[in-house]
């Protein structure tokens, strides 16, 4: 005979939920990344929405919600790697940093600040402007599953 013990809410994405917790929001993130494009915030925001409707079973809410994330695109800069010996870089990289204040009013433990950085190379060959959304896309998605598994990822 085949038991289970359950010590809280688990769902097969690897959320933690407790029972009691129903509601999340997601103000829309602010940017103050100069370099940032105006469409860095919209696309962040949906982003994580999407990712906590899809993942878990919490309703999305504007106010007084379970769990409250906000926050602000900090960084957006591409700087050159893998410097060749002609000294020409080989590859750029688009770095997007994201500082997200999450509030869990069930539990006041897992409540955090703090910044999430991630990264793509891209060929010096290539032009930003032709592989931006590509990269953005590719950044976004990591840094909000990084963000879901901060927040509800406590196994």
């Amino acid at each position: 005979m085949m038991g289970f013990i359950s010590c809280g809410n688990y769902s097969f994405t690897g959320a933690s939920i407790g029972s009691d917790t129903k509601t999340f929001s997601v103000d829309l993130f602010s940017t103050s990344a100069a370099l940032a494009p105006p469409s860095l915030s919209q696309t962040f925001t949906e982003s994580l929405r999407d990712l906590f409707q899809t993942q878990t079973s919490l309703s999305l809410v504007n106010d007084e919600a379970d769990l409250q994330f906000n926050g602000t695109i900090t960084g957006y800069n591409v700087r050159p790697v893998a410097v060749q010996g002609d000294e020409i870089a080989a590859k750029n990289r688009l770095t997007i940093t994201v500082r997200v204040n999450y509030i869990n009013t069930k539990n006041d433990d897992d409540n955090f600040d703090r910044s999430f950085n991630r990264f793509f190379e891209f060929d010096n060959s290539q032009d930003l402007s032709s592989v931006q959304d590509d990269l953005i896309k590719q950044i976004t998605d990591q840094l909000v599953q990084d963000v879901f598994n901060e927040s509800v990822g406590n196994w």
